[in-house]
């Protein structure tokens, strides 16, 4: 009998770390899937709540916010690159590519987490992003991304343009940031282990392993 955990990964759609963090954690669970079933769920959090709906531009963000300097910043970019290359993700960084405000983004994974395409709607949100350069704040963008995980645009669109699910994202994001969680990714299982980081496959591995066996002794 398989033992059975739950997921939640708290992350953005504007943080490369976390795409990596996810591709890792799928692999980790892929190596254990003869003996770990797992529910994973995407929770909201914002690194840059404040973003202006024009956005900015990523190198110049990434200069201003860690105030590092262009060739580190170059230097980043290249080792996130490699890191995408080992799991079939290609960060296409270039010099027109921005930061986003991703907090629409964020209450469409909201409804598609009800409609059970959370999961598709992250990815595709993670590859509009920061594969082909979309803006991931446009509604269009993002009725179209919908679309293309099967879920209905025109209804993504009346979403976007209600606000809807805009408590409840405000009230995840709260809930997340209230419980000592200010880095992302951030991977919490079962409500009482959190792993943070970008983590290798086998950390994410090992440290399931370690959650699952605890679990059993205290079942």
């Amino acid at each position: 009998m398989k033992d059975s955990i739950d997921i939640q990964f708290v992350s953005d759609v504007m943080c490369p770390w976390c795409v990596v963090g996810l591709g890792n954690l799928n692999k980790a669970l892929a190596e254990l899937e003869e003996t770990v079933t797992a529910n994973t769920s995407f929770q909201p959090f914002e690194l840059n709540p404040s973003m202006p709906a024009e956005g900015q531009n990523f190198s110049e963000h990434i200069i201003e916010k860690y105030g590092i300097s262009k060739e580190e910043s170059e230097k980043n970019r290249a080792v996130m690159q490699e890191r995408g290359k080992e799991l079939d993700f290609d960060f296409n960084f270039t010099e027109e590519s921005r930061m986003r405000n991703s907090f629409d983004a964020h209450r469409l994974l909201h409804w598609a987490e009800l409609e059970g395409k959370q999961t598709e709607l992250k990815m595709a949100l993670f590859k509009a992003h920061f594969t082909h350069n979309q803006d991931v704040s446009d509604y269009t963008v993002l009725a179209n991304l919908a679309a293309s995980v099967d879920l209905d645009p025109a209804a993504a669109k009346g979403i976007l343009e209600n606000d809807r699910y805009a408590e409840e994202v405000r009230k995840q994001e709260q809930f997340w940031q209230q419980n000592g969680i200010s880095s992302v990714p951030t991977v919490i299982i079962n409500n009482k282990y959190a792993i943070t980081g970008g983590q290798p496959a086998e950390s994410f591995k090992q440290a399931i392993e370690d959650i699952v066996a605890k679990e059993r002794e205290g079942a």
